[in-house]
């Protein structure tokens, strides 16, 4: 037989082996517990992110609950609407500038509290930092906002206290538009970047270290190690995440925002995704809120595919 004749022949199903189902059978009860932890993590996106897609069709309609998708088809309609909305920019633009102040201020915080971590001596003291900064994470939206409405009450808050020593007049820091952005990046800062070190600080204990070894015969300073080792150790986990930031560009801390809003501080605090939910969920329009949130995906999917287009390119570095 001859060498074409042998590339004709089908190859053979590797799994039509008895040894290899049995050694793959063998290996999944082996493991059998680790595939047990993973099944609520499917249920949890089959149910809540890939069935919910089905309903994205109500986009096209005069979505009504009781009609379901007998519903007056309406077309392009709700996004017809949506493009048309005087208001849009300035919804896109106040969800953008929050976005960007915490893509700029917050989203390096972890990595540098990460270093930080890593350069203490005390293993103790280490650990008990570490405890303190993760605490905030685990505390409810709703008392984080809370506590955020007394510290700036300019009644009986502390700033207001504070300002009152100095002799200068208490600001309502919650009603003006200027500072819900300020406001709710530095109340994001002390929640979130205890926790979100998490990541950075298990990518710099995962660096061999030979490699500070070597860096320390060569005579490099703890500065210059952290320049040249730790540094290009976890930049790829860096670049990543900042990938997967950025395709967040039009999302926030829905609760957060939500809970922070006033009449009087609407012009800046008015975002994307609280307009999607008051147009669904307050004005029982669920065609233009679907609209509304069907636009957000896309762009976000678009930025994500831009990111990582942009850091294969430069870095050698992406999600896929």
């Amino acid at each position: 037989m001859n060498a074409a004749a042998k590339n004709r022949e089908p190859k053979q199903n590797i799994f039509n082996s008895k040894r290899v189902r049995a050694r793959v059978l063998q290996n999944i009860w082996r493991n059998r517990y680790i595939y047990l932890m993973v099944i609520p993590v499917i249920i949890y996106f089959v149910l809540l992110k890939y069935m919910p897609m089905w309903f994205l069709r109500s986009a096209f309609y005069d979505y009504k609950l009781l009609k379901g998708f007998d519903s007056k088809f309406v077309g392009l309609k709700w996004f017809e609407r949506l493009f048309t909305n005087p208001n849009l920019m300035t919804y896109i633009g106040n969800t953008l500038k929050l976005n960007f102040a915490a893509l700029v201020l917050l989203f390096p915080a972890p990595l540098v509290f990460a270093l930080a971590l890593k350069e203490l001596r005390s293993k103790r003291f280490m650990k008990t930092v570490q405890t303190i900064s993760y605490l905030p994470h685990f505390v409810s939206t709703v008392v984080l906002v809370s506590m955020i409405s007394t510290i700036c009450s300019p009644d009986y808050g502390t700033l207001a206290k504070i300002a009152k020593m100095l002799g200068t007049k208490p600001i309502s820091f919650m009603t003006i538009p200027e500072y819900f952005v300020p406001v709710s990046v530095v109340s994001g800062f002390w929640q979130s970047v205890g926790w979100e070190s998490v990541i950075f600080y298990s990518t710099l204990m995962g660096i061999d270290q030979v490699l500070y070894e070597a860096a320390k015969i060569d005579g490099a300073n703890r500065w210059q190690q952290i320049l040249h080792v730790s540094l290009p150790g976890v930049a790829n986990t860096f670049v990543l995440l900042l990938i997967m930031h950025v395709g967040q560009m039009l999302n926030v801390n829905f609760e957060k925002v939500y809970l922070m809003q006033n009449n009087l501080n609407l012009s800046a605090s008015e975002m994307l995704p609280t307009f999607t939910y008051k147009t669904g969920m307050e004005s029982h329009n669920y065609g233009y809120a679907t609209a509304a949130g069907l636009f957000n995906s896309v762009v976000s999917v678009a930025l994500v595919y831009i990111a990582n287009a942009i850091s294969r390119k430069v870095g050698e570095t992406s999600l896929f």
